[in-house]
């Protein structure tokens, strides 16, 4: 899969942008021949057509005859739902002027009708000219939501992006996210995964430019309100000053808590996360009144930046905890 003008995100990692997985069992409608998902059949055919054929995917029979109306009438409907569909269902029609075995074997009497087949057997079906709508709903019980099977697959693609991420396999995880960003441009997570890898290789400026370009129902999602804080956080860092300096002025005097802050932050946002709750910790055992209780409200902005399953909030939530209940 290539990166392509539907992709809001291209080029926002380097050149590594183009991801290379496709998403969906099935092939893209570009390649497959037109009306692969509908045919015609005959009775010498029907055990190959749709007992055969059903073992793989479902196989919808619609038995129609010319001179029917209501056949005419349902038929454009049927098959654009099926197309659209993209495999979940095939569609194969059967004239029963021509084939008239095959619907007298199952008890067909009146058409219209269209029975969905299942691991060789008849599973279920309608009659008659019902609307589109109906037909949809028709065909999710029998193949499924649509989009169920790429659901699933992004999903697995978004766990294995952000176990790179936490390996430290940056290049590996921008692939992955951009790969999902392609197939779901609107995804938050991969959004975050993508503007978190860029975050870790310093490209401050081109996360404050994704975040601005983002769409307001897009921003205001958990992920991405996690990636802001976290810039935020880095951008703040970049202004407290020298960390050598203000670890030579913690050593002459270690109560000046306002330095340990500003400490903490930086070490945060370099990735240092338990020192970084190591400093707010002490400033807590020693002084709840500083700052209006400000190093436990510090380490709470750190633990929502983190994420609830991060090892250093479990660990320092922990300690928190026994220092506020103690």
């Amino acid at each position: 899969m290539s990166s392509g003008t539907n992709n809001p995100y291209g080029g926002s990692y380097g050149n590594q942008m183009s991801g290379t997985m496709s998403f969906g069992a099935q092939p893209a409608a570009a390649s497959r021949p037109a009306g692969g998902f509908v045919k015609d059949t005959t009775t010498a055919a029907f055990t190959k057509d749709v007992l055969e054929e059903s073992r793989h995917q479902p196989v919808l029979v619609d038995f129609w005859a010319p001179w029917c109306g209501p056949c005419k009438q349902l038929a454009p409907a049927l098959e654009k739902v099926v197309n659209e569909g993209q495999g979940r269902v095939k569609l194969v029609k059967l004239n029963i002027d021509d084939h008239p075995s095959i619907p007298g074997q199952l008890g067909i009497q009146s058409i219209p009708a269209v029975i969905a087949f299942v691991n060789g057997r008849p599973v279920d079906g309608f009659m008659g000219a019902v609307p589109e709508s109906q037909i949809r709903q028709f065909i999710d019980k029998i193949g499924g939501p649509a989009g169920a099977d790429q659901a699933a697959e992004l999903e697995a693609a978004l766990e294995e992006a952000q176990g790179l991420f936490d390996t430290g396999d940056l290049d590996g995880a921008a692939q992955l996210f951009a790969a999902v960003l392609q197939a779901d441009p609107e995804n938050a997570r991969a959004a975050a995964g993508m503007m978190e890898c860029l975050l870790a290789l310093g490209e401050v400026a081109r996360v404050s430019q994704m975040l601005a370009s983002l769409p307001p129902e897009l921003s205001s999602q958990a992920p991405i309100q996690a990636v802001a804080l976290k810039l935020g956080q880095i951008e703040e860092a970049r202004k407290l000053g020298d960390p050598v300096a203000l670890e030579h002025e913690l050593s002459l005097h270690p109560d000046h808590h306002e330095a340990r802050v500003k400490l903490a932050k930086i070490r945060n946002v370099e990735g240092k996360r338990d020192e970084a709750a190591e400093h707010l910790l002490l400033i807590m055992r020693k002084d709840r009144t500083f700052d209006d209780d400000g190093a436990r409200r510090q380490l709470l902005q750190f633990f929502e930046a983190w994420g609830p399953k991060d090892p250093a909030t479990i660990a320092a939530r922990r300690r928190m905890s026994s220092i506020l209940f103690s």
